[in-house]
């Protein structure tokens, strides 16, 4: 990095970390104003201007609050207050977060249901924070039934956007409220460690855990991303994210509503409609997340890719191979990046658009921001520790487990867990005695370096890397070699287990973009190119489309499971033949010459 490049970087983490500190610091030294109030503020500052834009109307920072008053009030009226929970489960609309920021007026805790759970796991997710009520969306209704036979105490049943036989409708109880102000009487007296809400994991193994999020950490996220996207009154937010997680029903809601700019919530992501939705609307910002970049470069060229009006974007997963192009399709330059866990005491920011960082830290706020990368044996699945029974911090470009030093100090409130409903998995992400007796440090589960500069790159998640042939293969750098490869649309990367054979062999499973040509060979040759022997995948499955979870995480476990074989498998397979220099075709007879070991891998 030269000179000029150091000082810009330099000015624009100063710039940003000042910005951010300066929203964020009186958080923690006003414990008794909450987001609630800072709302409320918002709507007698802003109140006539647009805070929610639906498809043929506005919602004013009036009517909002308005809205959140009535909910507030029927909460009370149903004995909802402190140590309450209501679940929600429900489509995006902009009703969503105004429910849940009145189920919090009135003292209450709202349990954010991801829409695409069914069965245990939804059951699971409503009894672990022990749900007495649930606002279930019409379209759901059908999946809310299925889970709830599962549960011994079913909470109460309300439904969202229609009648059903026997249940009362939300809209209809919350709307025989006033929408007035609240009166002193009707607010229970709040403090940022009082809960919020809670927001699930998103994982893609095991059942979600509810991460507690209380009132200091919703308000910081909220001012937070507020001063990261520089948020002014007159921007306008395009939020297709589902609302049920902190990136789409929080940052890029209340981050922006918080400093009287508008939101558009949309019901899901559409590529397809996406730019002229965002032009339709004049949004100057979008929040991304997961694959959701890569699914607009892979759309056909059209005139709107640079018709819209967007000066900046935030979000995680914009992967570097496919971010100059994004940049140079789109002419979106403007990139905050980041790197954190909605529960997690870890956040990085990449203020200077650096293609491909999660963000940096600079030498002169290392004090402030207590992160550290550590040795990660892969094999082994634990972080390495040395005679002196510690762990050892990585150097510069060296791959290890990203960890946040867990701090109950009132002047360093970020660095603070508050863990899951379920104390066995908070315990579960608490590492002890890491550099010295006595510390505790926040497992985030993710592999990282971190360059000379500072800045971080995200590498993996712990689990998805493998190892093989005595090598660790990040799957992320897999994928991204290929995924820039002709006709290729998206790639999932991942190690199936082979007989006989230590670790790991890599598979990936490619969905194709019919408007490219694919040659296979021409595949095999380039990844001979790109990639060390150890790292190329064996073998090859190829889907018309790859799963993702709601956050747009790409769906691999079930894959893994099926492995290989032909015969349990309905897409074509292949297999890189070691004799013939080439991807080949696995039917049962070569898939059982693997197995016997005739061919060796």
């Amino acid at each position: 990095m030269g000179f000029l490049d150091r000082l810009t970087s330099e000015v624009a983490y100063l710039r940003g970390a000042l910005r951010t500190l300066n929203r964020t610091k009186p958080v923690a030294l006003n414990p008794n104003h909450v987001l609630c109030d800072l709302m409320e503020e918002a709507a007698d500052r802003f109140a006539d201007r647009p805070a929610l834009i639906g498809d043929d109307d506005v919602w004013t920072f009036r009517d909002m609050i308005g809205r959140v008053n009535r909910v507030a009030r029927w909460a009370r009226a149903n004995g909802i207050g402190k140590g309450d929970t209501v679940a929600l489960l429900l489509n995006n609309c902009r009703d969503y977060p105004l429910i849940w920021l009145g189920i919090a007026r009135a003292g209450g805790a709202t349990a954010l249901i991801n829409t695409n759970l069914t069965g245990q796991g939804l059951a699971h997710s409503v009894s672990i924070v022990n749900a007495k009520r649930i606002i279930v969306g019409i379209p759901l209704l059908g999946t809310w039934q299925s889970a709830a036979t599962l549960l011994s105490d079913a909470p109460e049943i309300y439904t969202f956007g229609g009648t059903a036989d026997g249940l009362k409708r939300f809209e209809n109880e919350r709307d025989s409220f006033a929408a007035d102000p609240l009166t002193p009487e009707e607010k229970p007296q709040l403090t940022i460690e009082d809960r919020c809400v809670y927001i699930y994991t998103s994982g893609t193994t095991g059942l979600p855990k509810a991460a507690n999020i209380n009132h200091y950490r919703i308000k910081a996220m909220a001012l937070g991303f507020s001063a990261v996207m520089d948020v002014q009154p007159d921007d306008r937010m395009y939020d297709c994210l589902p609302l049920y997680h902190s990136n789409g029903g929080v940052l890029a809601t209340y981050g922006v509503l918080c400093c009287g700019g508008s939101v558009v919530i949309r019901e899901k992501f559409s590529a397809r409609e996406f730019w002229n939705e965002i032009i339709r609307f004049k949004c100057t910002l979008f929040f991304y997340i997961g694959e959701l970049c890569r699914y607009l470069v892979n759309q056909p060229v059209s005139p709107n890719d640079r018709k819209h009006a967007i000066r900046l974007i935030s979000g995680n997963g914009l992967r570097p191979d496919i971010w100059n192009e994004f940049v140079e399709r789109f002419g979106i330059r403007n990139i905050r990046e980041f790197y954190a866990a909605t529960e997690g005491n870890i956040a990085l920011f990449n203020f200077d658009a650096k293609p491909g960082s999660v963000g940096r830290i600079p030498k002169w706020a290392e004090r402030r921001f207590v992160v550290k990368i550590v040795r990660y044996d892969v094999e082994r699945e634990e972080p390495v520790r040395g005679p002196d029974g510690f762990c050892q911090a990585c150097g510069p470009d060296e791959i290890g487990e990203i960890m946040g030093q867990i701090l109950n100090d009132p002047m360093k409130p970020a660095n603070r867990f508050e863990g899951y409903a379920d104390k066995a998995a908070t315990e579960k992400k608490i590492l002890r005695d890491v550099f010295e007796k006595g510390d505790a440090w926040f497992r985030s589960g993710d592999l990282l370096k971190r360059d000379a500069q500072g800045y971080f790159y995200f590498i993996d998640r712990i689990g998805d890397t493998y190892r093989w042939k005595g090598e660790n293969v990040a799957t992320s750098e897999v994928a991204e070699a290929m995924g820039v490869l002709p006709g290729v649309a998206e790639v999932n990367v991942y190690g199936v287990n082979v007989p006989g054979y230590d670790g790991r062999a890599g598979m990936a499973a490619i969905a194709l973009n019919e408007t490219e040509p694919f040659d296979l060979n021409a595949l095999h040759a380039e990844l001979k190119k790109r990639l060390p022997a150890y790292a190329r995948p064996v073998f090859l499955r190829m889907r018309t489309e790859l799963e993702h979870t709601g956050t747009f995480k790409i769906k691999k476990v079930d894959l893994v499971k099926e492995g290989f074989d032909p015969s349990t498998i309905s897409d074509p397979i292949w297999f890189d033949h070691p004799g013939e220099g080439r991807y080949v075709p696995i039917d049962p007879a070569l898939y059982a010459a693997i197995l016997e070991k005739r061919i060796r891998l």
